[in-house]
């Protein structure tokens, strides 16, 4: 455990749910755990207890394996009552990949906010701007240059239609302070920006747990990257404003994180975050006294090898914080005679 992660607390220590399995934390809710494919090996799904059945809240990717645990839980883990909604945080494949299979088999209704349920039908869908192939251009004019990884990374355009095949063709609508009734009990909608469009979290006062997503993670910061079908966003300062939507919750919160362990310690978290984004951008500010693109920021952040999966997060990240600083008036942005977006001190 490393020094950061010591200032939490971690309410089930290193107790975790065996695939297809659920594992109790509160009374009616239920932490689920599903593999990933990928360096970040598992999502963290839901089960709360809602009257007659249950609601799921997020739904892994469209994969076998994931379906084969789902069966596993459908068969040992529901007392015999149905799943009546799905809740999905957000748009992206590992919370909403299973939805419209999940709402197919129990003629459940799926809950997403407006801005999460949008991209997921465009980015499905392959819609222009939104598919795979609007990803190479993006970072080629943020100076992606390496002719083997952009060779691995137009291998992805079809990455996101491959792992959520479809989603839902009609939803209930999430915003932001609604209070959802599961059960007996109330779960006030907290919307979050930054990460993706309209991300949602979930909070019940009655028990002091945040379902936080993908918002607040124990051990690894939220990606914040700047995609090609919004190139001018400014994504680091959506997700640090989002974070201050938590400043009124309890410090004895107990968050239940999509990845990572259960923890309390919320504020504490909230505060490493804020501070791991002023080091990445003293970092990149400190670049920029010649100019550098997106491509020339990556090293400089993330020292360590990346996969082409990696990879395309972390020109995101680069480009989002070069873009706060940019839109803070800190750095001037120039376009080259080579079409390359470059950064300096303003």
């Amino acid at each position: 455990m490393n020094h950061l992660e010591s200032q939490l607390s971690y309410a089930f220590g290193d107790t975790l749910p065996a695939p297809g399995m659920r594992q109790e934390i509160a009374p009616g809710v239920y932490w689920l755990r599903m593999g990933l494919p990928f360096a970040l090996d598992h999502i963290n799904l839901w089960l709360l207890r809602d009257g007659e059945g249950w609601t799921v809240v997020d739904c892994g990717i469209a994969t076998d394996a994931t379906r084969e645990a789902w069966e596993k839980v459908f068969a040992n883990e529901l007392d015999g009552l149905p799943v009546m909604r799905v809740v999905a945080t957000h748009c992206h494949p590992d919370h909403v990949g299973l939805a419209d299979w999940l709402c197919s088999r129990w003629n459940a209704t799926l809950w997403m906010s407006t801005g999460e349920y949008g991209f997921a039908r465009m980015m499905s869908g392959s819609l222009p701007g939104v598919d795979g192939t609007a990803m190479l251009p993006h970072f080629q004019r943020h100076g992606l240059s390496d002719e083997a990884m952009l060779e691995k990374l137009q291998g992805r355009k079809s990455y996101y239609p491959t792992l959520v095949p479809s989603v839902p063709a009609a939803y209930r609508r999430l915003q932001d302070g609604q209070v959802m009734q599961i059960g007996q009990r109330g779960w006030q909608v907290i919307t979050g920006f930054g990460h993706a469009p309209e991300h949602v979290s979930l909070y019940c006062d009655e028990l002091r747990i945040l379902i936080s997503g993908d918002m607040v993670l124990p051990r690894i910061s939220t990606n914040v990257s700047v995609f090609a079908v919004e190139p001018e966003a400014n994504p680091v300062q959506l997700y640090l404003d989002s974070l201050g939507k938590y400043a009124g919750l309890p410090d004895d919160t107990l968050v239940l994180p999509s990845h990572g362990k259960p923890f309390r310690g919320l504020h504490t978290r909230i505060g490493q975050l804020r501070d791991h984004h002023r080091d990445r951008l003293a970092e990149v500010e400190a670049a920029c006294a010649t100019p550098q693109s997106a491509a020339d920021i990556v090293p400089i952040m993330f020292r360590r090898p990346l996969d082409a999966h990696q990879l395309t997060f972390a020109m995101g990240e680069a480009l989002a914080h070069l873009h706060k600083l940019w839109f803070d008036g800190v750095l001037r942005r120039d376009t080259g005679n080579d079409g390359i977006i470059r950064f300096v001190l303003a």
